[in-house]
């Protein structure tokens, strides 16, 4: 019997592969593993693609071994995965270059170059000109790696993200493929036509033979093969990157329902429908999904650095032991006029949303000589929900529909005390869904709907709620508020 679903993210830190049960969605077990991020250079984030797929191996194996199943019983498998982040790689799978990730700044002076001839071709990518994104990313391993621009010469080049990597080491080289909610997130593709746009391409020197097909979201991308720890014959029925999964986890398949996800930045989308809205608060116009040729579109904020900076006063400034550490720390502040001035501003990459500052860097501010490692864990968290309240506010301005409140899932969402600062600096209700691990759970229900058993309907039957955490109006957020906005004013 095919009992189960496997979803395999791939995410910035690290793979983690889940098993679903196919017929209640009851999430039965995950295996997640971490793997190296290389920093070759100031502003510089690499990852190893050999050992990505590495991962994708060994997470598969141990959860199957796990729970005592076999492959035999995978009904289908859905793929999620760190979006922008660009893989070079040759026709048989093996890796040119290191991946660049999405964090990587490398492409700056070359947005900053090129940003006024790029203003017009804006609407059609619904982006700003970023080193965040994956075109520039593309154009640079073409102009500076000798063994890409060898392989481009020699028509033995594959370009594309996360998951065209991984579809194609899954499918044995057969399929070369991505979907529109990645494709979205290159610069490259054309939101109307959800197809490469030449004019795209021929801004950004990338030639179209290099990239993969842009297939809908949901439907059949392509079966197993020659796996040592697969069967041959599953189908992969289902590709969306992390963000839109997490959308579509979290029940948000149409207009309206939006979400915030806090990984290792923090993203909020908010679904917009069959129609395009385009932001006037410096948002991003996105695909959600695609399906059955029609697409579903998303305005989305987005902050570089979210659980990134609990994890810095973790790795580098030994602060706390874990990152569940850093809520006990905050919470013990009891006298908050020791917190009066005192802001960390999370800019490790500069600032995206609404501001698209790249050249920003981070900061503490605002310290006194009674400031202690509570303090700066208190602000750290004050830092990444007022990062987020950035977009927050902006997206609403922008939104054609009321937002009442925002569902929130990913790793940082389990810190109670973050929700709670999220929802008195936003003044929204915050929510959070008994299954936190919405990338991965969107993918595997995605996987199901490429199937075609059931519905896009069906989702919402699925999502239940854990707890939800309800705004202060204490005098602090406001004033916190009105201090992140004037020092962004001043110094960024």
């Amino acid at each position: 019997m095919k009992n189960f679903i496997l979803s395999i993210d791939q995410g910035t830190t690290g793979t983690t592969a889940l098993l679903i049960d196919a017929k209640n969605f009851e999430l039965i077990d995950k295996v997640n593993q971490e793997f190296t991020q290389h920093f070759p250079k100031p502003s510089w984030v690499e990852h190893d693609l050999a050992e990505i797929w590495k991962s994708v191996e060994n997470t598969t194996k141990e959860v199957l071994k796990k729970n005592s199943v076999s492959g035999d019983q995978i009904k289908a498998i859905g793929i999620t995965n760190q979006r922008e982040t660009t893989c070079a790689f040759n026709k048989k799978g093996h890796p040119l270059a290191k991946a660049i990730v999405w964090q990587d700044r490398r492409t700056h002076e070359y947005c900053k170059k090129n940003t006024d001839a790029y203003k017009k071709l804006k609407k059609k990518t619904g982006l700003p000109l970023d080193p965040y994104f994956s075109g520039t990313k593309m154009n640079w391993l073409l102009t500076n790696n000798k063994e890409v621009s060898s392989a481009a010469k020699s028509d033995d080049l594959c370009l594309g993200t996360i998951d065209s990597f991984l579809l194609y080491k899954m499918t044995d080289h057969k399929v070369f493929a991505t979907e529109a909610s990645n494709a979205s997130r290159t610069l490259l593709m054309d939101l109307d036509t959800t197809d490469w746009c030449d004019e795209l391409l021929r801004f950004f020197e990338v030639k179209k033979e290099f990239l993969p097909r842009i297939n809908d979201s949901f439907t059949h991308f392509g079966e197993t093969k020659n796996l040592n720890f697969l069967p041959d014959g599953i189908p992969i029925s289902c590709i969306l990157g992390d963000q839109q999964a997490a959308l579509f986890g979290q029940a948000g398949y149409k207009a309206g329902d939006l979400k915030c996800t806090y990984g290792t930045g923090a993203f909020i989308l908010l679904n917009t429908g069959e129609e395009k809205t385009y932001s006037r608060n410096g948002l991003l116009t996105t695909v959600a999904y695609k399906k059955d040729n029609k697409t579903c579109y998303a305005l989305e904020g987005a902050s570089y650095i979210a659980g990134a900076a609990v994890q810095w006063l973790r790795d580098n400034l030994n602060m706390i032991e874990d990152a569940p550490s850093v809520e006990k720390l905050a919470r013990s502040i009891e006298d908050f006029s020791q917190m009066e001035h005192l802001l960390f501003m999370p800019f490790f990459t500069g600032i995206a949303s609404p501001y698209w500052n790249s050249e920003a860097k981070a900061s503490i501010l605002g310290i006194t000589r009674d400031t202690n490692k509570n303090h700066i864990a208190r602000a750290c968290l004050d830092g990444i929900a007022l990062s987020i309240n950035d977009s927050i506010q902006a997206l609403i301005a922008d939104s054609p529909e009321s937002v009442a409140e925002i569902r929130v899932d990913g790793g940082a969402s389990l810190n109670d005390l973050l929700c709670e600062i999220q929802a008195s600096f936003s003044q929204k209700k915050i929510i959070r869904p008994k299954v936190i691990e919405t990338t991965a759970y969107g993918v595997a229900l995605g996987a199901i709907v490429g199937l075609g058993e059931i519905e896009l309907s069906k989702v919402k039957d699925l999502w239940k709620e854990d707890k939800e955490f309800n705004p202060s109006n204490e005098d602090y957020f406001k004033t916190k508020s009105h201090q992140w906005t004037e020092t962004i004013k001043k110094i960024y």
